[in-house]
């Protein structure tokens, strides 16, 4: 069977699942299966677990006078509910039903904000409580409002009356009820593990019996032990899944000694494993490297979960799991992907970055990967996760993994990656005064019969980063020049850095009150091209790529390396 051909066979396959999943789903939330969501209405919540995410008051403001930003998109309701708005995007309409946003109203503190909270929570209970279909009811928001409520309880249930108060725990009942019974129906990820966090959170916040606690715990601890790698990294790959369930799991860890109940070693084991991988996706500015999936870093967000970490020492260098590496000498930072592509069923999110890298000096990004817009137009996403958006090499301008392009399959499965490197061998080559490693991937021989080699050194105190690509056959032979053998090596730069040439006509990297570092390459002149930075703050940016553009059968081994010039200017 031809690599195409394969491939093709491993995405019906996952559609063929997903939709019998779905079909599993619909059946449990039918009016057959209906009856399993009743029972007993709790009396009372025993306790609100706290929140990590950052919260602004202003946002509560902004709420109050009918203007929702969520998801990077603001809608005004013009005093209608926002439950009743159509016009909306997904993202948004996901982003309201799981009402994160609670915490903004704590972070108020006012009356009207906890009566606005309360006014906002009765509308949902009344447009989408009694009917279970739509965006609202889907598990992976369920998990998230039910979360939600839990946390901001004490908010929404202020100067609440008793049948308000009532008919809040009876609806939270209800969702707990249904999410526990369309958890095993959920696909792997992320959000499967968020709803075993829920179940978890609702077992210990509500009067449950030992018995569903336990079962709960239970549950927790293998959905952990299924997901979260001995490194600390995510089955996914992306680092801000990482950043992501440490919010979720630093509470429900708090929420366990909060109601001297023991936590679940897997959930102890997690947290202290995920912290320290965190930190190892970390440049000295604190904010993260933009590989499968990783956007724009608030550095508050990273802040109020690492606050947590009572780990010491540097962050690790070697993260064989989650197959990355990273170097770090002298205020000079580099992290590299080293791994093979995600599972396809978490792998909506990931790039085709094999073997891409970013670095860093001080608080400074000089190489670095476009990263995504998290709330940007769809139609961009494929760019981001190209090849060619990421800091390493690219055959014939393809990629070295390939996605689903097709909407069906995509609104189905969220566009996973399929064909990618099934073989990345790593190995690390420190030595005394120098940090490095080699490795290859087979993403493109399937296609050209070409293995993509890199090796990378860090030495001088962490003033000088030599790189080696090769481009080799089966053995180690030169590549064929059959027209199928054009490399390009990118080297995308951060927005704030400029590019100048110097006296001698070598490419120099600066930025205001930063490093300088010079750019060579003896092999192969080097190109200056237009680029785009996803990742920024406000969205898209305009940047620059250094471009090495060459035939691998006449260039089999490029040799490049960054070397600081001087301190900041």
């Amino acid at each position: 069977m031809s690599i195409a051909a394969g491939n093709t066979a491993e995405l019906w396959t996952l559609v063929a699942k997903e939709l019998w999943r779905k079909t599993r789903r619909r059946l449990r939330a039918g009016p057959i299966y209906r009856w399993r969501f009743t029972g007993r209405t709790p009396e009372r919540v025993l306790i609100a677990p706290p929140d990590l995410r950052l919260a602004d008051p202003q946002v509560a403001l902004e709420i109050y006078y009918g203007r929702y930003p969520f998801a990077g998109h603001q809608v005004e309701t013009g005093g209608q509910s926002p439950f009743h708005v159509d016009a909306a995007s997904r993202s948004w309409k996901r982003s309201l039903h799981g009402f994160r946003w609670l915490r903004h109203m704590r972070a108020a503190g006012t009356e009207l904000a906890a009566a606005n909270a309360r006014a906002l929570v009765g509308d949902w209970i009344s447009a989408h409580g009694g009917h279970i279909a739509g965006v609202a009811w889907e598990p992976a928001i369920t998990a998230r409002r039910i979360i939600a409520w839990l946390q901001h309880s004490s908010v929404v249930l202020q100067g609440a009356e008793l049948p308000f108060y009532r008919g809040y725990l009876r609806s939270l009942a209800l969702q707990i009820r249904y999410l526990r019974s369309m958890t095993r129906e959920m696909p792997d990820g992320e959000e499967k593990l968020r709803a075993r966090i829920a179940l978890a959170f609702a077992a210990l916040s509500l009067p449950a019996s030992t018995a569903a606690l336990r079962s709960a715990t239970r549950n927790l601890a293998e959905e952990l032990n299924r997901q979260i790698l001995p490194d600390g990294g995510h089955i996914s790959r992306n680092p801000m899944a990482v950043l992501e369930l440490l919010a979720d799991l630093l509470p429900l860890r708090q929420t366990y000694a909060n109601q001297a109940e023991s936590p679940p070693k897997a959930l102890i084991g997690a947290v202290e494993r995920m912290l320290p991988a965190l930190r190892f996706f970390r440049h000295q500015d604190g904010s993260m490297a933009r590989f499968n999936g990783m956007g724009v870093t608030i550095n508050d967000r990273i802040a109020a979960i690492t606050r947590h970490d009572d780990t010491a020492g540097a962050p690790l260098l070697h993260a064989p799991h989650s197959g990355y590496e990273r170097l770090s000498m002298g205020g000079t930072t580099v992290i590299a992907d080293t791994g093979l592509s995600p599972p396809s069923l978490v792998s909506n999110k990931a790039h085709a970055g094999c073997l891409s890298f970013e670095m860093s000096s001080g608080r400074q990004h000089y190489v670095v990967n476009a990263g995504v817009d998290a709330y940007g137009a769809e139609e961009f996403r494929p760019l981001s996760r190209a090849t060619a958006a990421h800091s390493t090499a690219a055959l014939n301008d393809t990629s070295s993994a390939r996605f689903s392009h097709s909407p069906r399959v995509n609104d189905l499965l969220g566009s996973p990656l399929i064909g990618g490197a099934r073989h990345v061998p790593c190995q690390r080559t420190d030595a005394r005064g120098v940090q490095g490693f080699v490795a290859s991937h087979d993403g493109y021989v399937g296609r050209f019969g070409i293995y993509h080699e890199r090796e990378m050194m860090l030495s001088d105190e962490g003033a000088l980063l030599l790189g080696t690509d090769r481009f080799l056959r089966e053995g180690g032979a030169r590549p064929l020049n059959d027209g199928r053998d054009h490399a390009t090596i990118r080297f995308h730069l951060h927005p704030d850095v400029e590019l100048f040439r110097d006296s001698k006509g070598r490419l120099v990297l600066s930025a205001p009150q930063a490093d300088h570092w010079v750019f060579t390459c003896r092999e192969v002149a080097p190109q200056v091209e237009e680029s785009i930075f996803f990742a920024g703050v406000g969205g898209p940016r305009l940047s620059r790529q250094i471009v090495l553009a060459f035939k691998a059968s006449q260039k089999p081994e490029v040799r490049w390396q960054l070397s600081r010039a001087s301190g900041p200017s």
